[in-house]
Parts: structure tokens; sequence; C-alpha cells
């Protein structure tokens, strides 16, 4: 390679395998097929050469059918410990005359692999910059590939388990039958405050990648991991209606049902320590209308969108949950048989059941 290297990217990562078997992953055709690519996408084509002088190329595809390509030439290969190889997208994110360099150590380190990789050669910062993103989650899938706990060892949601929120965001990745580690954490504390600027939860980490808000991790789980979908299928009609109830559960029923009638009972501010008779009293009118609004929603479906599952039934299914835990709650649900028929099909998946919240002491 003779371009000078003006632009470079590094990123380190540690991986909990071998150095020999992070080695392969980077040289074995059937390897590379299975994790380099970001998430969301999937390998179509893969040839590799592993020689000095030898060639590789990878056809990267997108949900969409878009492919991109990239290929290049075997510059060094020392097992275990570092190889190099030129990178050249074919058709990509750069043009094919720009050759750039990528070298990868690996260091045994704390029964797994440290791994640095430096990608030199880029033109300007604003290519280099865009290339940072994409090597993240090759790096993320490159753990789930190699460490035994599989996505769990890159994955994490940080929050607390009895949080409707967090309990929407582990339906969803149950849902999609992807694994992750929970990492407890109470909001408003120096615990979540490194991770969210407002101290909310969930939080979401993958890799080197943090999330927060709920709606955008719901968004990323469902184009970075296979599975059904958590929008509705449709015209653009019911997809908008998803949003719509999104929106609505969102800025308006997690305030009524949650904020002004479970906290109530939850963390009861009234005399010697019980329940503020006169805020439950004040609650209880805009909570019954909005199970009004829900009930017409749901008609004769199951579903707010759609016929099957979607954002707005994994948001809403862990509020009505609580709402049902007590007695005024439990009573207005009783109104509504549309709306006790689509509860007890979401309570029926094992999303729902496989997140059920530790009891109250």
């Amino acid at each position: 390679m003779t371009q000078a290297a003006t632009f470079q990217l590094e990123m380190t990562r540690f991986i909990r395998a071998p150095r020999e078997k992070v080695f392969d992953a980077f040289t074995q055709q059937e390897a590379l097929a299975a994790w380099h690519c970001p998430r969301g996408m999937h390998v179509a084509e893969v040839s590799a050469d592993a020689r000095v002088g030898g060639r590789y190329r990878i056809v990267i595809t997108a949900r969409d059918g878009t492919s991109f390509v990239v290929g290049g030439e075997y510059q060094s290969l020392d097992r275990a410990d570092f190889l190099a190889y030129t990178w050249i997208w074919e058709r990509g994110a750069m043009p094919p005359d720009k050759v750039t360099l990528i070298e990868v150590t690996l260091t045994a380190r704390d029964g797994g692999t440290s791994l640095h990789m430096r990608h030199t050669g880029f033109p300007d910062a604003m290519s280099r910059d865009g290339h940072a993103p994409g090597w993240q989650s090759v790096f993320n899938r490159l753990s789930d590939y190699l460490d035994p706990a599989g996505t769990a060892g890159t994955l994490t949601v940080i929050g607390d388990p009895r949080s409707s929120y967090c309990r929407t965001v582990r339906m969803a990745l149950a849902e999609k039958g992807v694994v992750y580690t929970l990492q407890p954490a109470a909001p408003h504390t120096p615990d979540i405050a490194e991770h969210h600027p407002f101290g909310r939860i969930p939080v979401l980490r993958d890799g080197d990648l943090e999330l927060y808000e709920t709606r955008a991790i719901l968004g990323y789980i469902d184009e970075a991991f296979d599975g059904p979908s958590l929008l509705p299928m449709g015209p653009a009609a019911i997809r908008a209606r998803g949003e719509q109830w999104i929106s609505v559960i969102n800025c308006y029923a997690y305030d009524a049902m949650v904020r002004h009638y479970v906290m109530q009972y939850v963390f009861p501010k009234g005399a010697d320590g019980q329940p503020d008779r006169a805020a439950i009293d004040a609650a209880v009118p805009e909570v019954d209308r909005q199970l009004g609004l829900f009930d017409d929603a749901y008609g004769a479906r199951d579903y707010l969108a759609g016929a099957a599952p979607s954002m707005a039934d994994y948001l809403l299914a862990p509020i009505l949950f609580y709402v049902d835990a007590f007695p005024e709650g439990s009573a207005m649900l009783d109104k509504y048989p549309n709306v006790r028929r689509a509860q007890a099909a979401m309570r029926a998946r094992p999303s729902f059941t496989a997140t059920q919240p530790p009891p109250a002491h």
C-alpha cells in the first residue's frame, strides 16, 4: 500500500474468546459470513484466500436489498498476534480507487482477547468518522459470534425491572429472541446519571453504543435484530396509527395512569403513610376516559394497530398491568371488555411472562 495514511481510525474491543479463535474469525470464510457486517444487515457472499497476497471479498446486503461490496488483499498474517489487509469499497462508502489499510493486533488478556484495530489511509475526516459506527456494529457481531454468552455479552439493558418502560424494552428483545444482560439501576441515581443526561430509564448499551429514550431503543432493536417486526405491517395508514398510539401512550397515558394514579399507591404520600385519596380520586376520571379511548381503538382486535402486536402494545401492556393491580384501576378495566380481552392476549405472550417484575415487598 503506497497511499499516505492522512486520517486514521483506532478502536479497541475486548472479546471473550482465545486469540486463535479471534484471528480465525478474520480469515475463515464461514466465520466471516456469520459476523462481518453491521447489525441489521447480512453477508450475502464471501470469499477469503487467507495468505499474504491472497484476496478476500465480502458482499453485504441491507434489508431493503441494497448491497455493499468490500474487498482487498492480505498484507500480513501472524496467527494469532497480528494481521493486516487492504480495504477497498467496490460499492459502498468511498470510491473504489480509495485504498485504506486495516491492522489488527490481538493480545491475550483476562480470559479473552484485547482486539486493537487501526484503520488508516482515509482521505478526509468525514470518511474516517463515517466508518466508526459501522466498525462498532461489526465488532458487536464479532463478540456475539465468539462470546459464549452470545448477544448477552454485548447487549445490556440498564434500568429497574419494575419500570414499565424497562419492561417494554425487555419484551421487545424477548419477541426478537435476543438474549441480553439486565443491569439494575434506579432513575435519578449516580448509576444511571452516567448513561442518561436526564436520569431516566432504561438505557440500552450495545458494545460501545449507548441509547436512551424508549422509542429510540425500540427502533434500534427492530432494525438491528432479526425476528418479528416491532412496527405494524401494512399500508401507511396502519403504520401511522401505530405511531399515533405510541405518542398517546408516552405523552398522555403514562402520565395519567402511572404518575397520577399508580404512583399514589407505590409511593404513598398521604397521612400516616397511606395513599393520598384526594390525588387518586382526581386521577381516576382521566384514567377512565383514556381506557374508553383504548377500548374503542381495539374494537374486535387484540392489537392497537395491525394484525400482530407492535411497539404500542408493548408500551401499554406493562402500564395496564400496574393499573389492574389497584382497586379503582381493576374496576375501571372491567368496564372495558375490549381492553380486557386485548390485555389477556398480551399477558399470554411468553415475552410478558419472562419479564414479570419482582414482587413488591
